[in-house]
């Protein structure tokens, strides 16, 4: 089966559309959403277009979309990020139920499927992350293949004969520009949708109603942070349980 991942959208409709116009996602019998899908600037639109894709669709849920549900109905905290409280009052009444209903972790001819970890929606686990971290967060986990997103950031790597698969992110990757995402089937294939990022900021800029929305897009989609930047700010966060 070829599975297409798409990891970490976030809201940012341009990029998304870029990845399903890719002749193997278009071909995919399966599309996994990652998580992470609708905090961002257009978060109705892109929940709209995901459920669209119908039975081809398998969701699983990301720790932003919990904690919009939660935002929503004022029982949870928000994330220090401007865009997110928006974000969470853009949600329909209709729409909080499907995200509550997002499962942590799914299978899918024998590779698991999660947002961070198997077990835990906010863990961080990176490329470098030590073989002692990575036996924590997999305990218990007898898939041999994982796929993971959260931080953003596409690598491949062996932890203990598993095999670690984690995309990126479509709508706000860290290290280069494009929409990242992974082709399941045969073999990994991490892919990259080159797109008019201009055109993107353009697009957000006219149709999110979000206050900030030109230094956002400027900031996640025309200038996105390096690897280097990211795992900086990750530094420390990888190492045990959060």
């Amino acid at each position: 089966m070829n599975v297409a991942v798409l990891p970490d959208i976030h809201g940012v409709l341009p990029a998304l559309e870029a990845v399903l116009a890719e002749p193997d996602v278009e071909a995919a019998e399966k599309i996994v959403l990652l998580g992470d899908m609708l905090a961002g600037p257009m978060p109705v639109e892109t929940l709209e277009r995901l459920q669209g894709l119908g039975d081809r669709a398998i969701w699983v849920r990301g720790n932003a979309d919990r904690e919009l549900a939660e935002s929503a109905r004022g029982s949870g905290t928000f994330v220090p990020d401007p865009i997110f409280p928006w974000a969470a009052k853009q949600l329909r009444p209709a729409d909080l139920p499907v995200l509550d209903a997002l499962p942590l972790t799914v299978t899918v001819d024998g590779v698991l499927f999660c947002h961070a970890t198997p077990r835990d929606d906010t863990e961080i686990v990176l490329v470098d992350s030590s073989p002692e971290r990575w036996a924590e967060v997999l305990d218990g986990v007898s898939a041999s293949t994982v796929v993971c997103g959260h931080t953003h950031m596409p690598f491949v790597r062996l932890a203990d004969r598993r095999l670690i698969v984690n995309p990126g992110s479509v709508g706000m990757p860290y290290g280069t520009r494009g929409a990242h995402w992974a082709l399941l089937g045969d073999g990994v294939q991490l892919r990259r949708t080159e797109y008019d990022t201009e055109a993107a900021c353009r697009y957000l800029a006219s149709r999110s109603a979000y206050p900030g929305i030109e230094e956002w897009a400027d900031f996640f989609v025309r200038n996105p942070a390096s690897d280097v930047e990211a795992l900086r700010v990750f530094s420390g966060r990888g190492t045990s349980s959060t």
